[in-house]
């Protein structure tokens, strides 16, 4: 009996982990009026007046973005490629990590003043915004977020090949936190964004390792 349900346990978490890939099996955080999920590809038509922001600098808070997630606990990496067809300023498509209204991250491709940025939005209790600049206009951006402990990396890619760390920031351990695809229009009367690729991958706790190893 002990054997059948531990058996039964780690199917069920492979199970869980593997739902994480299915786009169409995923649950929405303000769901787009018109979007497409096909051969794990996601396309939607961004709302207009959309974004995530609490409070500094501008004074107001929105949480109104779609944002397609999957829950994940523990130490995991995630990734997704994005790409969109920006209009005018501050239409972005990027992913989200979010653990509630007051603690979260977006980041991604921003268009602002005519030119492709990298961005991350990082929030805790109240927001703040960093950018990369890039001399040209891109198709997609490869994006991946790595968390460890009370930590997250956040890197970028042109070719899944070379990633590139832009930011780490701290998120709370040993708490649920949702994951995916995010867009938003602050601005303009809506886009059109493009996600395929998303993939989370469970890391080993690294407390539990470190534990094992010297507990042989």
């Amino acid at each position: 009996m002990k054997k059948y349900f531990l058996l039964t346990v780690f199917t069920l978490a492979a199970t869980l982990w593997a739902n994480a890939q299915n786009l169409d099996r995923m649950q929405w955080f303000n769901e787009p009026e018109s979007y497409t999920i096909k051969n794990g590809t996601l396309e939607m038509d961004v709302p207009a007046q959309t974004d995530y922001w609490r409070i500094a600098h501008y004074g107001f808070t929105v949480d109104d973005g779609p944002f397609l997630y999957t829950t994940v606990g523990g130490e995991f990496e995630a990734k997704i490629k994005v790409s969109g067809d920006y209009k005018v300023r501050f239409d972005q498509a990027g992913m989200m990590i979010r653990q509630d209204h007051e603690n979260y991250v977006k980041f991604g491709i921003e268009f602002v003043e005519g030119k492709f940025n990298i961005s991350a939005v990082v929030t805790h209790h109240t927001s703040d915004w960093s950018v990369i600049e890039l001399a040209e206009p891109i198709p997609y951006l490869w994006l991946k977020a790595v968390r460890r402990l009370d930590a997250i990396e956040l890197y970028y890619s042109f070719d899944d090949k070379e990633y590139t760390m832009m930011r780490t920031l701290w998120m709370q351990d040993n708490c649920p936190l949702m994951v995916g695809p995010v867009a938003a229009c602050p601005d303009g009367q809506g886009f059109k964004a493009k996600f395929s690729n998303f993939k989370v991958k469970h890391l080993p706790d690294q407390r539990r390792v470190e534990w094992l190893k010297n507990n042989q």
